[in-house]
Order: C-alpha cells, then sequence, then structure tokens
C-alpha cells in the first residue's frame, strides 16, 4: 500500500493509476527519470521512456516513472510530465538522493537518478525500482573515495532494485566488495554472471543465481524482514543479441579516460565524458545497447514485482 503519511503529505502527488494498484497490492515498477532527461538526446529520449513503461505493462506491473516537479514528488508521470522531461533534457536538474532538499525548495523540474529514486520509491510505498546501469566504485576511488550514492542508498532503503551491473567503466570487483561490506544481497536472475551495462558479464560473478521471479520474491520478503536488513539487489544482463563486446569497450574506455585527463576533466563531469566518448567510439552502438538494457532490466524488474506482489496476496502458481 501506499505509505499513509506520503499519501496524506503536499509533497508527494500520485497518479491516480499508481494510488490505485498500490491501495489493492497490484504490482508497481518505480523508474528513475534521469535516463529520460540525461540518457538520450530529444525527441529520442522520450520514445525511450514510453517502450520502458510499455515493458513494465507488458510484466502485467503499473510504471510510476519517479520526477520532482513545482516542490512535488511526482509518482508516476503522465505524458505530458513525460513529455516536458524529454523536451527539458540537460535542463532539466539531475537529482541524487543528497540533491531531494534542495530540488523541493526550488520548485524546478528535477530528473531523479537511482538514489534519489529509491528514497523516494521507498517513501511512497513501493517495492521495486528498476534502472539500467546501478553506480558503483569508481576506478581509483582507493585514492579518490569516489562511490556511488546508489551504493548507500541500497544499505537505507528496502526495496528490490533490479538493474544490468554496474556501467564497465566503474570498478565492479571493488562494488561487490562494498555491496558485501554493507550486507546487501546479490542475486543474479537467471544468470550467475555479475552484468557490466551493455556488457553481459564484468568477470565477476553474483552471490547467487535464482531463475525463477517467485524465489526472487520469497528471498526478497525473507531479506526485508530484518529490522535494518537494507535493500536486495537483483542483476539481469542485457540480452545476447544486444550486448557489445567487452574488449572492444574497455579499449574505448581507455583511450576516453586518458582524453579526459589530458583535457582536466574532473570529478561527476568524468562520467558523462566517458560514456559519451565510448557512444562516439561504437558508432552509437553503445546507446542502442543502453536502449535495451533499459528495457530488458523493466521487464524483469516487472516480472520480479507481479511474483513480490502476488506473494504477498497469497495467490498461488506463479513463477
Amino acid at each position: 500500500m501506499p505509505d499513509i503519511a506520503a499519501v496524506e503529505s503536499p509533497l508527494f502527488r500520485f497518479a491516480d493509476e499508481v494510488r490505485d494498484a498500490l491501495i489493492r497490492g497490484l504490482p508497481v515498477v518505480a523508474l528513475e527519470s534521469n535516463v529520460v532527461a540525461h540518457g538520450f538526446p530529444p525527441p529520442g529520449n522520450l520514445a525511450v521512456a514510453r517502450e520502458v513503461e510499455q515493458a513494465v505493462r507488458a510484466g502485467g506491473a503499473v510504471p510510476a516513472t519517479i520526477a520532482i516537479a513545482d516542490g512535488q514528488f511526482l509518482i508516476g508521470c503522465g505524458p505530458s510530465e513525460l513529455e516536458a522531461l524529454a523536451t527539458a533534457g540537460r535542463g532539466a536538474a539531475k537529482v541524487t538522493s543528497r540533491d531531494i532538499a534542495v530540488a523541493l525548495a526550488g520548485g524546478a523540474l528535477g530528473a531523479t537518478s537511482i538514489s534519489a529514486t529509491m528514497a523516494i520509491a521507498d517513501r511512497s510505498g513501493i517495492a521495486t525500482v528498476a534502472s539500467a546501469g546501478l553506480g558503483g566504485v569508481h576506478r581509483g576511488a582507493q585514492t579518490t573515495f569516489d562511490i556511488s550514492a546508489d551504493l548507500t542508498e541500497l544499505a537505507r532503503t528496502r526495496l528490490i532494485v533490479v538493474c544490468a551491473g554496474v556501467k564497465k567503466i566503474l570498478d565492479a570487483g571493488l562494488t561487490l566488495e562494498f555491496l558485501e561490506t554493507q550486507g546487501t544481497p546479490v542475486i543474479g536472475y537467471r544468470s550467475g554472471e555479475f552484468p557490466a551495462f551493455y556488457c553481459r558479464d564484468s568477470g565477476f560473478r553474483t552471490q547467487v543465481r535464482l531463475d525463477s521471479a517467485r524465489e526472487i520474491a520469497e528471498v526478497a520478503g525473507l531479506h526485508l524482514e530484518f529490522g535494518g536488513s537494507g535493500s536486495v539487489l537483483v542483476t539481469h544482463p542485457i540480452p545476447e543479441a544486444d550486448a557489445l563486446d567487452g574488449d572492444r569497450i574497455e579499449a574505448a574506455i581507455g583511450q576516453a579516460l586518458a582524453r579526459a585527463e589530458r583535457e582536466r576533466v574532473t570529478g561527476p563531469a568524468v562520467t558523462t565524458f566517458v560514456l559519451r566518448a565510448v557512444d562516439e567510439a561504437t558508432g552509437g552502438e553503445a546507446a542502442a545497447a543502453n536502449r535495451a538494457v533499459l528495457i530488458s532490466t523493466a521487464a524483469a524488474a516487472a516480472e520480479i514485482e507481479s511474483a513480490r506482489a502476488a506473494l504477498v496476496r497469497g495467490v498461488p502458481g506463479v513463477r
């Protein structure tokens, strides 16, 4: 059910479809809006947003794209709100979990990252979040301490978060070590390989592989029964037909990082710089793979959330 405090708070604006589904115990999947505003250039970003929402519907769940506008949390964006995000593009503020209060107070349009989407979904009563590539531990974090807020948000929220691992530009091994330290279970959905966004294999394994949505829902339910247990991370690799070659991407990343250093690109700007450079190096194939990842993880999240909701309602036979 939606959180009563959220429903009654003027800070939360629920789409009618999302509120109705939560009240009835039907499956709802939260989606980040940052990929709409910042992930793809307009006008193609609106088409991708609609495709991702349709993938959730096809999986039997209600999509709830999360955003911030006019000093409120939007729990489910309508057609006009999705279009506003897509049209604004990079003009919309990118909102991480630390930026939420500033974005609300400013009253401007805010596109939520994974960490902000998790924080808002958790407080609104949504149980499952879908994303593409989770933020993680950056290369060289031993000296820079550059670690995504997505990871610490996993420890603060009580959700099922479905993604395609971490982006190839990050350090997958250190990310998994960080997740183990903070007690976040990492479940591979129908694959034991820990994926790397638009590559199917990072070279590391997940904690466990489970092949049915109901199994994941059962494990997540048991984990979340413990107080302060944090979220469950579920990884689902990009479809094989859409995946990119890991060695080719690694070479492109190496060149991009060297160029970023020469051009003195630092801080959060490095990630955007490198991703754009990789897309250029692959002739746009990386962007196509990004779209495939978003749709694939949305579909997987809908399956898992449908199984979770059915389990809560006592519906037999859902796998």
